[in-house]
């Protein structure tokens, strides 16, 4: 588990082929890794990732045609910046929300714009993640917790704070990138809750519709 909170910035310094999945060494750049072993996790542009060696200056983990597939690692090359995050310790302060690591979709950014010092950004979400984000919730854009200013549809907008900018690689970001997006954990965890009984049925998936809502009382007749 993680906080969203980003710790370091690190680079792609090699990308090795292993068949259908790839191997990737990170170096860590400022992110100290005296208390990190083998097998730990580390969040890497929002993707939990396990260190599979540690050479002292980064570490190399595997990368499964799965997380190739469905997150921007599959674009990204030898070079490219990514924002780093250590597993969370029973000591961590909890400065953002509860992020597991698991992505839940690719977004694209849309607009960026300048708003005072900050900068706004205008972020496409997939239609199937529109539901659970909410205005003034938490979200989780290439592993920084985030807080929603405005929702419109499946197009949701962020104001970046000059620290954030210089701290994590959203200050590179452009309209046109593609941004790994998780979602509010609760949110997927009430989808399921509002299955009752009924999430042991095997049926299509069609998660939370108006019809199962009036069923459980959450609409009026």
């Amino acid at each position: 588990m993680f906080t969203g909170i980003i710790q370091a910035i690190g680079q792609i310094a090699a990308i090795e082929s292993k068949g259908m999945d790839s191997r990737f060494y990170v170096k860590t750049g400022e992110l100290n890794l005296s208390d990190v072993a083998l097998g730990d996790s580390i969040a890497t542009n929002g993707i939990c990732l396990t260190a599979v060696a540690l050479p002292g200056d980064g570490f190399w983990a595997d990368v499964s045609a799965e997380t190739l597939k469905k997150t921007s690692f599959k674009q990204i090359s030898v070079g490219s910046q990514v924002n780093l995050e250590k597993a969370l310790l029973p000591t961590t302060h909890l400065g953002g929300h509860i992020v597991s690591g698991h992505v839940d979709g690719l977004g694209k950014i849309i607009e960026r714009s300048h708003a005072g010092r900050s900068i706004h950004f205008k972020i496409q979400a997939p239609d199937e993640l529109a539901k659970y984000i909410a205005a003034k919730g938490s979200i989780c854009i290439n592993g920084i917790s985030l807080t929603v200013n405005e929702l419109n549809g499946a197009i949701f907008e962020l104001n970046i704070v000059p620290h954030t900018l210089g701290e994590t690689t959203l200050s590179a970001a452009q309209a046109g990138d593609e941004v790994n997006l998780e979602v509010d954990i609760i949110a997927r965890y009430l989808e399921r809750l509002l299955l009752g009984d009924k999430a042991a049925d095997i049926a299509p998936k069609q998660g939370v519709t108006m019809a199962l809502l009036e069923e459980n009382g959450f609409l009026s007749r």
